[in-house]
Parts: C-alpha cells; sequence; structure tokens
C-alpha cells in the first residue's frame, strides 16, 4: 500500500491557512488590509468575544462585482499582480490572494460588496465551502463578516487565548496600520461598545496624540534624514523621558508596516550613552527606498521584509535617530514644549561631525547657526577649536559674531541663563562629561590623547580587583594618555596622565575609574571602549560645588555645543533642563 497521498484540498486549505490565520488579529489585518488595497477612505472594525465569535470590517472602498466576489474565495485570486516580475517593488497589500481563502477555510463567512454602478452581491462560505451567492441592496464598498473561527479545526482553536488577549493583539494590529494609513478614518468597536474613533491625521504626531495622548506626542523627537535613496523620519523618545512610559516600537518600510528587530535595534544604538544600559526608548519610525531594494515576499503573513543591503538600510536608521538626538529639541523640558520644527537653540547649532564632512546632507530645516548668529562664518571659525582645559585656564572672550547670553553659576552646580521661552539650566558637571566623553572616545579611536609627563611618578596601591581591572584596561587607558605599568604585586606606577583641565586629579581619577571597571572584563571590545571612556570622563569632569568663572562657564557653554549629543550625560542624564515661563506662572499661580 502506498504511504504517500495526496491532501484532500479541505485538509491542504485549513494547513495553509495556519500561515496566514493564527488568531483573531490576522482576520482584523488581512481584511483591514484589503480594504485598504479597494482605496477605502473609512474602515469600521467590530469584534466581539477578542474575535473569536464574530469580526466585521466595512469599507467604503471601491467593492467588487458578483463574478470578483466569488472569483476572490479561490486560493490564489487577485487583482494585484499578474507575472512574477510584478512582485518587484509591489506596493499593494493583499497581493498573494490568500486572504479570503485561507480565512473561509476555518469559519463561516459572508461577504457583501457593492460597486458604485453595479447590484450589491452577498456570498457566504461555510467551512471553505461556497454556500450561497444571492444579491443585496447597499451602497458601494465592501463588509465582510467572520463567525466561528476555527470552528472545524478544534486543534487550533484551543490554542486562542482568552478574549482579553486576542483583543489586545487585534488592537496592536490596528495600531500599526492607523500609524501608517494617517489618511483613513478607523473607527472600532468591541462587545458592543464604541472604544476608538480616529479621524484622517495630518502628520504621525497627531496619530499619536489620537492614539496615546497628546502629552506623549508632544513629548516625542521628529526624525527626518535622507542616506542616499533612504529617508528614514518618524519620532523617537527623549532620553530624558525613556523608562517613564511604556515603550511603544512601530516600524514602517514604504508605507508597509512590519517587524524588524534588525531597524528597531539600530534605532537603540543611537541612544548608546545618553540612556542606561537595558532601557529601551519608544521609536515610531518610517523608512522609504527603492521598491527594488527591498523584498516584501518573505512571509506568508507580510509582517516581515528583507533588504537587499540591511547593513546600509540600519546605519542609515541609526544616523537618523542620532542626529534627531543631537538637536537641542531633544533636552528635557518642564511646561510646554515648542512645537515641531520650532527650532529650538540654546548655543550656536549643534555642529555634527558628518553635517561638517557633508554640509548637502544637513538634515532639512535645520540652519547650521542660530538666526541671530554672525554672518558668513564657517563651524570652524564660529566655535572654538582650543581644548578645554586651555579655555578653563585663561578663558577667551567669545568670537565676534557668536551671541552668548549672560551666563550666571546657580548653587555652584548648575549655568543658567535666560531666553525668550523660559529660563534653562546646564548640570556643570553633566555637560563636561558629555564633552569629555566624546573627546576621549575620539582620542581612543584616533590614538593621540594628549598627555602630560609627571615630575614625579604616582604610585597606586590597589586591591587585587582594581589590579585586575588595571590589566584589562591597560592599553585603552594608554590611549586615553594614562601611561602606566604594573610595578610589583597590585601596585602601579603612573608616569604620565592625560590633562582635561586644571581641576583635574590624576590620581583619584584612575582609582575611581578602575573601581567603577571592576567586574568588567567580559565587555566586548567594541563596547569595553565605550564604557571606560565614559568611566574616565565622568571621573575627570568638573564636580558640583566647583565655582566657575565667567570665561570658564563660557568656554563650558561653547563646548557643550560642539558635542554630537549635547542634551545627554553618559548615563542618560539630562545635561540641559528647559522651564519654560508659562510652567513658571503655573507654579506661582498666575495661570
Amino acid at each position: 500500500m502506498p504511504l504517500i497521498a495526496i491532501l484532500p484540498s479541505t485538509v491542504a486549505d485549513q494547513i495553509a491557512a495556519g500561515e496566514v490565520v493564527e488568531r483573531p488579529a490576522s482576520v482584523v489585518k488581512e481584511l483591514v488590509e484589503n480594504a485598504l488595497d479597494a482605496g477605502a477612505a473609512s474602515i469600521d472594525i467590530v469584534a466581539q468575544d477578542g474575535g473569536r465569535a464574530l469580526v466585521r470590517i466595512s469599507d467604503d472602498g471601491s467593492g467588487m462585482v458578483r463574478d470578483d466576489a466569488v472569483l476572490a474565495i479561490e486560493r490564489h485570486a487577485t487583482s494585484k499582480i499578474r507575472t512574477a516580475a510584478d512582485l518587484v517593488g509591489v506596493a499593494s497589500f493583499g497581493f498573494r490572494g490568500e486572504a479570503l481563502p485561507s480565512i473561509a477555510s476555518v469559519s463561516r463567512l459572508e461577504i457583501e460588496t457593492a460597486t458604485e454602478d453595479g447590484a450589491g452581491t452577498r456570498v457566504r462560505v461555510d467551512g471553505g465551502t461556497l454556500a450561497s451567492v444571492g444579491d443585496v441592496a447597499r451602497r458601494r464598498g465592501t463588509t465582510v463578516v467572520v463567525t466561528d473561527l476555527f470552528f472545524n479545526v478544534p486543534a487550533r482553536l484551543k490554542f486562542l487565548r482568552g478574549a482579553r488577549s486576542e483583543w489586545r493583539a487585534i488592537m496592536d494590529a490596528l495600531t500599526s496600520m492607523a500609524l501608517t494609513r494617517r489618511d483613513v478614518r478607523f473607527s472600532v468597536a468591541h462587545d458592543g461598545k464604541a472604544l476608538l474613533t480616529l479621524p484622517p491625521a495630518a502628520g504621525l504626531r497627531d496619530r499619536v496624540a489620537a492614539l496615546w495622548s497628546v502629552t506623549l506626542a508632544d513629548a516625542l523627537v521628529g526624525v527626518d534624514d535622507v542616506s542616499g535613496p533612504i529617508r528614514v523620519s518618524g519620532l523617537v523618545e527623549r532620553p530624558a523621558d525613556v523608562g517613564t512610559t511604556a515603550r511603544r516600537a512601530f516600524v514602517s518600510v514604504n508605507g508597509r508596516a512590519v517587524r524588524d528587530a534588525g531597524v528597531v535595534r539600530a534605532a537603540e544604538a543611537a541612544y548608546r550613552s545618553t540612556i542606561p544600559a537595558g532601557v529601551r526608548p519608544t521609536v515610531l519610525l518610517e523608512l522609504e527606498l527603492p521598491g527594488g531594494d527591498v523584498d516584501v515576499n518573505v512571509h506568508p503573513a507580510k509582517a516581515e521584509v528583507r533588504f537587499r543591503d540591511r547593513w546600509t538600510v540600519e546605519r542609515a536608521v541609526e544616523r537618523a535617530v542620532r542626529r534627531a538626538l543631537g538637536t537641542e529639541d531633544a533636552a528635557a523640558w518642564f511646561g510646554a514644549a515648542p512645537a515641531a520644527g520650532a527650532g529650538v537653540a540654546y548655543f550656536p547649532r549643534t555642529v555634527d561631525v558628518e553635517v561638517l564632512r557633508a554640509p548637502t546632507h544637513r538634515p532639512p530645516d535645520a540652519p547650521l547657526f542660530d538666526a541671530d548668529a554672525g554672518q558668513g562664518t564657517t563651524p570652524s571659525e564660529s566655535l572654538p577649536s582650543a581644548p578645554l582645559h586651555d579655555a578653563l585656564d585663561s578663558a577667551p572672550a567669545p568670537q565676534q559674531g557668536i551671541p552668548l547670553p549672560p551666563l550666571f553659576q546657580l548653587r555652584r552646580t548648575f549655568i543658567a541663563f535666560e531666553r525668550e521661552d523660559g529660563l534653562v539650566l546646564i548640570d556643570q558637571h553633566s555637560a563636561h562629561e558629555r564633552v569629555l566623553y566624546e573627546r576621549f572616545l575620539g582620542a581612543m579611536e584616533r590614538g593621540d590623547a594628549p598627555a602630560q609627563r609627571l615630575l614625579f611618578p604616582l604610585t597606586l596601591h590597589l586591591t587585587p580587583a582594581e589590579a585586575d581591572a588595571f590589566d584589562a584596561n591597560r592599553a585603552l587607558l594608554g590611549r586615553l594618555g594614562f601611561e602606566a605599568e604594573s610595578f610589583g604585586g597590585a601596585s602601579v606606577l603612573v608616569q604620565a596622565t592625560p590633562n582635561p583641565h586644571p581641576r583635574f586629579d590624576a590620581e583619584r581619577c584612575l582609582r575611581e575609574s578602575l573601581q567603577a571597571l571592576t567586574g568588567d572584563r567580559e565587555a566586548s571590545a567594541h563596547t569595553q571602549h565605550e564604557r571606560l571612556a565614559a568611566t574616565v570622563a565622568c571621573k575627570a569632569a568638573i564636580k558640583a560645588g566647583d565655582a566657575l568663572a565667567a570665561g570658564e562657564m563660557r568656554e563650558l557653554y561653547l563646548a557643550l555645543a560642539r558635542t554630537t549629543l549635547p542634551a545627554h550625560d553618559v548615563h542618560g542624564r539630562a545635561t540641559i533642563v528647559h522651564l519654560s515661563w508659562d510652567e513658571l506662572e503655573r507654579r506661582f499661580g498666575r495661570r
């Protein structure tokens, strides 16, 4: 007797349905995508019992004539493509022709549809078998009703979760589509209760406000950057806010919401040295790239894509997010933050090294300098290039054409100044830490950290753990300017040190850095040099409580302006806090 047999079509259809229809949320996603492909401007979603008992999707799209409505429940029936070549750059959602027949094979399905001029049609399917075809009076558009999902596949039915869990999954799917298609009105109801109505939105920020809250929408930083043929736009969380609210991650590629852990990781990598390890930010990103550079036909549910050059895409994402975090808009705000694109600038515009190398790639609406800054100056002329310690010793007056606000110190900890829209505070330790971190990191990569030889070498007696940390980081410490060697047992002889500023205490800095680095031997080479630069920068920076002269404050202010991420220190704390006048007046009861 033969061991191999051809499966009956009903069994094959149910197996194939398992690839597309995982749960009620899959039904909602596929049917809403069909509505979008039909040109719908308004879509109503109704569910009962988490979608297990009923899902109804109604739209005002183009609708179907009778022959198309009947044919649509056949496998691989589609109006979107005709040949394999059409798959290159395909922009429609339902190009596979699997959604309706897959859903129909594991449920009781009813389709009511009509075109602008044609008569309405009703098609009923029971577990994959065509039950009836008839006429119906209705307006243009389509309504699909799915009941008793998996009634004929008990093995799948028992794996469905509770109504609440299934409803959350439906809302997750709807949220992704609503973020992507902001031109469409969505209404959502569950168990007889209207839960959400989303009118068309002008932009992503407006849609976020409608979905979650105006507070969240206003707190996010805009991203808009172009790298060759790749454009990355969207909204990301300010580092100072990360961890204070629920994390959200959303990625769309050419208008298609997808799951892509690589893109999300690239966006999170841009937060290095701005948030604590293990904390994950909210990122809502939209990628646009040539259709031929992305393959959307790699997942049965079209939930994933494949990039022709993933490294280039992820690099573009990291660069775009990092540039957004490098603007003053990413600083901490108390009170009403400025409107998106208002061009907040606390000091001469942040100078991005990559922008200096390729100024034509500067993000739109991001002038290199304030509107009030002097005209006809170049970046190198506008910001002093002298090391910070030179200026701290004999701080020069700011160069002509670069207006600096009057700076004053509060509690020997904060540098403060007024603006038209509020009071700005700079944490002097955090700011100097950011300045030194980026200088140390660059010096370690280039191997040219300045150092001064000591007239009398220092002898440090270390604990065994500190001695281990010294051995593990000896080469990198040398690239920072610490010339040191073991001197018997757990002792170290230091003959040269870096000299970042006149207040620098080399012995204390090295000892405290080694204490902080104990137990860090498992770090990768990449993270190890970042960790070391951050640690030494923290220990070497001027401290809270250090009185600063006017010239020192000016130089720190300008040095911070030269960094790529001026609004955050290496621990994830804000270096800059903006307190709006509105907030102050509210606190004093004047509003």
